[in-house]
């Protein structure tokens, strides 16, 4: 495809393990003694993490899980767990963040939690606004919908910049749990202190009514000085070439404007200041309702989710981020024909998911060893219809960390892929 050879190829692998279940503390299989054990294709490994904690996050040998109620920290690539910390709300876990100084940044739906001592004590912390006064949670109609405040579709939040590490990510929101208002958020100092880097308009399409996703009736969420609105946000990444953060949101066209918007944001360190600006705004069967932001050498890389009318502009896709409103300097790497909003690139390696409800995969997988030279694409049907999201850095091991959705948000299991 663009002048790259590719060889596509589609494996529809037979119930080589055990089937997964659906629940949300699965009977997982046990590991085995070496990779060659497990099941792989021709490309990769894959497995599932013993019995034990869902693996929420992962950062080198380090693993941070949960069980229905207690938090737990892993110093060997998840394979035992002897940090344990009571936490009768752990069920209600939808994000986490392992730092590379050993810190753990951990949230409910509407509450974030840091530990610093390897899960021997943990504190709440206060949400801030970007100018440092407390932002007030909106009080919920329904308190069984609170909220999804901090869950999110990435996997790669945090880079290291200016000598310390950063960590930026925007919430997927008012999908279940909830009508909330779409934020992105930072923190500077380890999970000491988050913030808000940019919080959204209000949006008159998913205001709280006290169901799942939000309606057209109940309380505006968002900041009423915004006009731009978004339902939520699909990804956040970091360029280092230009010292600047570009992120993505979904869904609709509405009468009053798009949902689907780039937005390129840079930070001034010393004024603990941002500035965000609009880059694009467009209809949603376009390639801008995307995720799977990435950066490498200086050129953007993303993957197209969209939908609605036909035709759909559909794609995995780089160009320079200069490039990004201008789609004939735009180059389609592959096309996966179905919607997708997830991918990671690491070592050469691109590795994206198809999205389970709008695909006649099972169990899509994307990969190309080589940065798009040559591709194929899986289907894992024993795992039943599952969405792979949260793509998250190889681990001390090689393995990269994947949430295996049910649908599409529904926590289901959690996958390990290593690249041969």
């Amino acid at each position: 495809m663009n002048g790259r050879h590719c060889v596509t190829r589609r494996r529809f692998l037979g119930a080589g393990a055990a089937t997964c279940g659906g629940l949300l503390w699965p009977s997982a299989r046990r590991l085995v003694a070496s990779d060659a054990a497990v099941p792989s294709t021709d490309y990769f490994w894959y497995r599932v993490p013993a019995e034990g904690p869902y693996v929420d996050s992962q950062r080198g040998a380090r693993a941070f899980g949960f069980t229905a109620d207690a938090v737990y920290l892993s110093d060997d690539n998840a394979r035992t767990w002897p940090h344990r910390a009571a936490f009768p709300n752990a069920q209600n876990i939808t994000f986490s963040h392992v730092f590379a100084n050993g810190n753990v940044l951990f949230a409910t739906r509407t509450k974030l939690y840091l530990s610093t001592d390897g899960l021997k004590t943990f504190r709440q912390v206060g949400l801030k606004n970007a100018d440092g006064s407390d932002y007030k949670i909106h009080t919920p109609k329904n308190p069984d919908n609170p909220g999804w405040y901090f869950a999110t579709l990435t996997g790669v939040n945090s880079w290291q910049i200016g000598g310390r590490e950063m960590l930026v990510w925007g919430n997927y929101c008012s999908v279940v749990g909830g009508a909330t208002p779409p934020n992105i958020y930072y923190s500077t100092d380890n999970g000491e202190t988050v913030k808000i880097a940019y919080a959204f308009g209000q949006n008159p399409y998913h205001r709280d009514d006290g169901s799942a996703g939000g309606g057209s009736t109940g309380t505006l969420l968002g900041d009423p000085d915004k006009p731009v609105f978004c339902r939520h946000i699909h990804s956040v990444a970091y360029n280092p070439a230009e010292d600047a953060f570009y992120a993505c949101t979904g869904d609709r066209d509405r009468p009053e404007g798009f949902e689907c918007h780039w937005l390129r944001g840079t930070y001034d360190a010393p004024a603990d200041a941002w500035n965000w600006e609009v880059v694009v705004s467009e209809r949603l069967n376009s390639r801008y309702k995307a995720g799977g932001i990435n950066f490498v050498d200086g050129q953007l890389y993303w993957i197209s989710d969209a939908n609605g009318p036909l035709p759909h502009d559909r794609g995995l896709f780089r160009c320079n981020p200069a490039d990004i409103a201008d789609p004939e300097k735009h180059t389609m790497l592959f096309n996966p024909r179905y919607e997708c909003a997830n991918m990671i690139i690491q070592d050469g390696v691109i590795l994206a998911g198809h999205y389970a409800p709008a695909s006649p995969f099972t169990l899509g997988l994307i990969i190309s060893p080589d940065m798009g030279k040559t591709w194929a694409e899986y289907d894992l049907k024993e795992f039943g219809p599952r969405s792979p999201v949260r793509f998250h850095q190889k681990n001390a091991q090689g393995w990269f960390r994947v949430d295996l959705r049910a649908g599409w948000i529904t926590r289901a299991e959690v996958m390990f892929i290593k690249p041969k």
